[in-house]
């Protein structure tokens, strides 16, 4: 009887135990949130690349001076308290308490110097404000100062500018790297840290909780307020074949699809165990980026051609659609917002193959072919490519469409060799609206030449029309020369804009706190 009371208990012990881990299991999965992000993740700098993919790997493990509200709105973030001068040419501010990087270091003044300097040196906003900068003084660990030349007045929308390039705090001896060159360590004071161990390129990246991270007390909004985790681990899984992504979702494999196909929105809007949120409600912006650098697109008669020949109708139906999900909108501003104008000189977003071909006589195009790149692994982009590619050829180009990954793409667009060395000539992505609603904030709009963005124009006009925004006091004057930015830029040819969409995001039932941003974010969210 007594071996038969032992027997009879070691086994409850045993079954309580598997209750427990199993228990133990299902509370860790509730804690573990699984992503199939819209690309693969292969740049880890966010300030050398535009790319969304590694901006939103920014947002996990680095912090912002300022944060941008879903309507809008500058908010503080890092920053504590400023102050500006009379003169309105000394900007003074001071850091928040508890701001420690992922290595145990405090932030200091000196690293938000270091780290704006080098932001900066990539991005056309930062660099805008460079010009008007005087220097940086750091009177003690905790105060920056920002002494100006002239007034800049979009000084915080600058601090706080949400989308890429973001102006993420590193420490100094990380943010001493080049633009030019990509960062080797991968340690902010964000609410997330990068598991730099686990990164397996191409198949995932996973994120823990920065337990040290002292979040704000005021509520998540956009990339502002508290950024308070509720999550132990965030996972990317890289899934590249749309159906799979799918597959994955719908069986529960992963909690979160960030750019599902537009064929399969109707499929999970009807499936009870999903439900579809449009992160970025704003929309977001179709457009071709021509190689200013080399032969064919150097000749700006050439460039005015293509823009042209390409439509946005073919692409909109092409790529999107889906009524209610895609807009036409000949503005380099997008439809809706406060600069968007339907002046647009010779540009009038539909193809007319035609005057493309009168165009390219008058320009003596000589055939060089046009090295278009296109990405196989990126649904939201993926077709427009081959649109462009028929829309092209139909006026007399002749097209060279190499297709790869889209990491072998941003990766590739940094080049500025001659095409048989593996430059390019154009290449096709999108923007959110936030980045696109002024000159300030639009990468193309960055034509300082080979230090611009890719695409490299060299115009200074636009850069002085640029700095005449700026200090621009009131709204109509900030229109009127929008408007004029506008023009120059497509007289010039810097780019096609090629309509508006959106595109949600689709997640399982269990998962809420979803937080409307000009970037996809994962603090708030939770997983029940």
């Amino acid at each position: 009887m007594k071996r038969r009371s032992v027997i009879t208990a070691l086994s409850s012990l045993t079954l309580l135990a598997a209750a427990l881990t199993a228990s133990q299991t299902a509370f860790a999965q509730t804690k573990t949130l699984k992503v199939i992000p819209h690309a693969n993740l292969s740049i880890l700098d966010p300030i050398q690349t535009t790319a969304y993919i590694s901006r939103n790997h920014g947002y996990m493990i680095y912090d912002t001076l300022f944060g941008t509200t879903a309507d809008g709105k500058i908010k503080p973030q890092m920053v504590d308290k400023w102050t500006v001068s009379k003169d309105k040419l000394t900007w003074t501010f001071t850091l928040r308490d508890g701001l420690v990087f992922h290595d145990g270091a405090p932030v200091t003044s000196t690293d938000v110097v270091a780290s704006i300097k080098r932001w900066a040196s990539r991005d056309s906003f930062g660099g805008l404000m460079a010009k008007a900068t005087e220097g940086y003084e750091t009177p003690n660990a905790k105060t920056f100062v920002i002494k100006l030349k002239a007034p800049f007045g979009v000084m915080l929308e600058a601090l706080g500018k949400p989308s890429s390039n973001v102006p993420f705090i590193m420490p100094a001896r990380i943010a001493a790297t080049p633009g030019t060159e990509q960062i080797k360590e991968y340690i902010g004071s964000g609410p997330f840290k990068f598991n730099i161990a686990d990164f397996k390129p191409g198949e995932r990246a996973i994120y823990t909780k920065n337990e040290k991270y002292v979040p704000r007390s005021d509520a998540a909004d956009g990339t502002a307020g508290g950024k308070v985790v509720k999550l132990d681990r965030v996972e990317w899984v890289i899934i590249r074949d749309p159906q799979t992504q799918f597959n994955a979702l719908i069986a529960g494999e992963v909690d979160m699809l960030e750019h599902p196909m537009y064929e399969q929105y109707s499929s999970l809007k009807a499936n009870k165990d999903i439900t579809i949120f449009d992160m970025s409600p704003t929309g977001a912006q179709f457009i071709l980026r021509f190689n200013h650098l080399i032969a064919p697109f150097n000749n700006v008669k050439i460039r005015q051609a293509a823009m042209v020949a390409l439509g946005q109708q073919q692409m909109l139906q092409t790529q999107v659609g889906t009524p209610g999900m895609m807009q036409f909108c000949q503005s380099i501003y997008p439809c809706g917002t406060p600069f968007a104008s339907e002046k647009t000189s010779y540009f009038t977003g539909s193809a007319n193959p035609k005057l493309a071909q009168q165009m390219l006589k008058d320009a003596h195009y000589d055939g060089t072919p046009v090295v278009l790149m296109r990405p196989t692994d990126l649904p939201v982009i993926g077709k427009i490519p081959l649109v462009a590619k028929q829309q092209l050829e139909s006026a007399g180009f002749k097209v060279d469409l190499q297709q790869m990954d889209w990491g072998t793409l941003i990766a590739r667009r940094a080049k500025k060799d001659a095409t048989a060395n593996g430059g390019w000539n154009a290449f096709m992505t999108s923007w959110n609206s936030g980045d696109i609603l002024n000159p300030l904030t639009m990468p193309m709009m960055n034509a300082t030449g080979d230090k611009g963005w890719f695409g490299w124009q060299d115009d200074p006009q636009i850069e002085a029309l640029k700095v005449k925004f700026s200090q621009a006091l009131s709204v109509a004057d900030k229109k009127k020369i929008a408007e004029t930015i506008q023009l120059r830029a497509i007289d010039t040819a810097s780019h096609v804009p090629l309509g508006q969409y959106f595109h949600p995001s689709a997640f399982r039932k269990n998962i809420t706190g979803m937080l409307p941003s000009e970037a996809t974010v994962f603090w708030n969210i939770q997983k029940k």
